[in-house]
């Protein structure tokens, strides 16, 4: 087949121009977007203006305007979906479909170039593309022939650290040597080396070589950029502001020729850092290709005037953006409603009532969305949901009890529960990784499957002969201890409790405390949230009878489910009625963002909350609450300062005596404060007012152990009541309880009464 690359000849006039009828449609900025095709031109987006609409009128006016070939347009979005989108609605502007156009996700548009200049990266044109697994397997390897420790080091975490640097499009050599000292104690840089020689003797590359060995190419070959740069007449780019430095390297080469560079995106809704993207791309724009027009999309055809006016004055207090109104003619709707509740269970409730009146008042449930910050938010939601028979999917992740660290602790509570449960034992036996090996498992399988008997009863057997090779021997003889004693611990402690032990003594929860890769922390929020689930059953017994509840509820067989799922998942949504749960200081903006990253941390953590704001298109209500539990204990919490941004003209506030001010005492209070993170006279009175009232559920905190406790100090435990502390070892207590009697308890789980 001929190839078009080699025989267009790229500089010819362009034919005479057709009707332009196409454009009637569009409104008058979405037209500018679209008929100006000369030079650099960035398009801001915002959220709900019809981005799609301006981006394809613009490639549908460069072709009926015979500006360029199809074949010499390059045209960038971030999944396939959107790929397909695009070429879709520009076939059936055009009444033909679009032939021979560069259109793909960076990734396979840099592929694609790679493949036909492989040899000039040193890789052959058939190269193999590695997934997750392979690069995970593959760095095994390494780690094993360096003699690294996988459990200090596990290969993802290496896996995370050297995509990250190839995000940034540097090559082992090109890494700051500061930084290469810095990572994981060193040993990045020689395993990245190790890892990137073992690619190319295996003429693989992962999804990070992509970009960078295709800048690479770039740099080494410079007749080759500018075959591809007299070859893209124009370049479309659609979400901008989530490139990463790879991504906007690759862009700015290719556009050093016609300079026809177009890209769309919003900086108010840049909200993937941690995956590399990089906000100063589209904030630089203008610096970067100089003469650049800015078009701003601001007519919004989603939200309501009172959603935007809320989303716009919360997101106006960013410094780090370049500026624009959202409009509409839509009738002015309802406020965004703030409602307080006194903890995170009457949150659950509300939300959960208020769902229920509206598919009462005709509203399916397909049009009503939970957006949570964290993934361990989704439980109390979804526990809700079913004890109201509300249909809900969590899209973008499993539902809570779905969750491979969920499982994992769940297994060890079954054992526990039931040492004849083969399955829950196999699951767990060697996680964490306790050098069990493969033999060893065949054998306690073997054994067990010709006696008839369980695993467990089966290693008790074995161990009394030499079937075990004495390592072995003693891991096993540990890990049957460790049940038998917290079997007899699950007598005396509430559920709650033992699974916290469980979790600490396992090492499970330090084996993801360690684990450096993007999920992990998210994994030990979801660890602490089981235990505070745990803390509503009195026995184990029941918890995992309705855990089997739970999991046999997943497939109602209706497709009007309320969408439940992370602020980060929701870009690009819609919903009629959103609710925002869990406005809270730590939570949202979230502790480890602020942490980490400072300032710019923050304005992310705005932008997304900027980005749940706009998902409404006639109803957000936000909530916050005033206590939550950590680990089973109630702990009180500040409203999150993004509540107090909110412009009073287009907020409605509402909750609980006390809280419908956002958490302060009264309505005249409400003022007595400072602006930005803190909160003054009235947020404390508030607390105290609260604090001084025996049913509410704020206690003052013993903390993590017992630090404050002594004998004879008297303390209450959410399960056992009120008692006086008899004895202490380290941060276990024996309590004589007034109903209950006497009890050994985590000091964790108590608070001073």
């Amino acid at each position: 087949m001929t190839d078009p690359f080699e025989l267009q000849d790229l500089d010819s006039a362009p034919p005479p121009a057709r009707p332009a009828a196409y454009l009637d449609t569009p409104n008058a900025s979405q037209r500018e977007a679209g008929e100006t095709v000369d030079g650099p031109v960035l398009v801001l987006a915002g959220a709900g203006t019809g981005k799609t609409r301006a981006l394809t009128t613009r490639l549908a006016h460069i072709l009926l305007q015979n500006r360029a070939h199809p074949g010499e347009i390059l045209a960038v979005t971030f999944t396939n979906k959107a790929a397909r989108e695009m070429q879709e609605r520009v076939g059936s502007m055009l009444g033909v479909p679009v032939e021979g156009w560069w259109v793909g996700t960076f990734h396979a548009l840099a592929a694609r170039i790679l493949r036909r200049h492989a040899e000039g990266v040193g890789l052959k044109p058939n190269f193999a593309i590695l997934d997750t697994d392979d690069q995970v397997r593959l760095l095994k390897q390494i780690l094993d022939a360096r003699e690294i420790d996988p459990k200090r080091f596990p290969p993802r975490t290496f896996s995370a650290v050297i995509q990250r640097w190839k995000d940034r499009a540097l090559a082992p050599d090109q890494i700051p040597q500061a930084e290469a000292i810095d990572a994981l104690d060193g040993h990045a840089m020689a395993v990245y080396i190790d890892y990137q020689d073992q690619l190319q003797r295996l003429n693989a590359a992962d999804f990070g070589d992509l970009l960078m060995l295709c800048v690479r190419l770039f740099q080494l070959q410079p007749e080759t950029l500018k075959a591809y740069q007299r070859r893209f007449r124009y370049i479309l780019v659609d979400e901008y502001q989530d490139t990463n430095v790879a991504q906007y390297l690759w862009l700015r080469l290719l556009a050093q020729g016609h300079r026809n560079l177009c890209c769309v995106g919003d900086d108010d809704q840049s909200i993937y850092s941690w995956r590399g993207a990089e906000v100063g791309n589209i904030l630089r724009f203008e610096e970067d290709f100089p003469g650049a027009r800015v078009v701003r999309l601001e007519r919004n055809y989603r939200s309501t005037p009172h959603i935007l006016g809320a989303a716009s004055g919360l997101i106006a207090r960013n410094q780090g953006r370049l500026g624009k109104t959202l409009w509409t003619d839509l009738d002015e709707g309802e406020r965004v409603r703030v409602h307080g509740v006194w903890d995170s269970i009457e949150e659950a409730r509300w939300v959960g009532d208020e769902i229920e009146a509206r598919q009462a008042r005709g509203e399916r449930l397909s049009t009503i969305a939970i957006l949570v910050r964290t993934s361990a938010q989704t439980r109390e939601f979804e526990e809700r949901l079913i004890t109201l028979g509300l249909p809900y999917q969590v899209i973008g992740g499993l539902r809570f009890y779905e969750r491979q660290e969920i499982r994992d602790a769940v297994a060890y509570l079954r054992v526990i529960h039931s040492s004849d449960d083969d399955l829950a034992f196999q699951r767990i036996a060697n996680v964490p990784k306790r050098g069990l090996g493969q033999a060893t498992l065949q054998t306690i399988h073997l054994h067990a499957r010709a006696r008839g008997v369980p695993m467990i009863r089966a290693i008790r057997e074995l161990l009394g002969t030499d079937e075990f090779k004495p390592k072995a021997k003693k891991t096993l003889t540990d890990l049957l201890d460790d049940f038998e004693r917290w079997r007899v611990e699950a007598q005396d402690h509430a559920p709650a409790e033992i699974c916290d032990i469980v979790l600490e003594e396992s090492g499970y929860t330090e084996m993801w405390r360690t684990d450096k890769s993007l999920e992990a922390p998210g994994r030990v929020e979801n660890l602490r949230e089981l235990v505070v689930g745990l803390s509503e059953f009195e026995t184990l017994t029941s918890f995992l009878e309705h855990v089997s509840l739970v999991m046999d509820n997943e497939d109602l067989k209706t497709t009007d489910k309320i969408t439940v799922m992370t602020l980060h998942g929701a870009k690009g949504l819609e919903f009629d009625t959103v609710f925002l749960p869990g406005w809270e200081e730590g939570l949202f903006p979230h502790q480890r963002s602020l942490d980490e990253s400072g300032t710019q941390g923050l304005e992310e953590e705005r932008r997304l909350a900027y980005v749940g704001i706009t998902r409404a298109k006639k109803r957000a209500n936000i909530t916050f609450a005033a206590n939550r539990r950590v680990y089973g204990q109630w702990q009180s919490s500040l409203p999150s300062r993004f509540i107090d941004e909110l412009p009073s003209d287009h907020v409605e506030r509402e909750g609980e005596p006390g809280l419908a001010r956002g958490g302060f005492a009264d309505e005249a209070s409400a003022f007595d404060h400072v602006s930005g993170p803190g909160y003054g006279a009235g947020w404390k009175r508030a607390q105290q007012s609260r604090q001084s009232r025996p049913d509410d559920r704020v206690f003052a905190r013993a903390g993590a152990g017992a630090d404050g406790l002594d004998v004879g100090q008297r303390v209450f435990h959410q399960k056992f009541g009120y008692g006086k502390i008899r004895a202490l070892d380290g941060d276990k207590l024996e309590i004589d309880f007034e109903k209950a009697g006497r009890k050994k308890v985590m000091a964790s789980f108590v608070e001073v009464a």
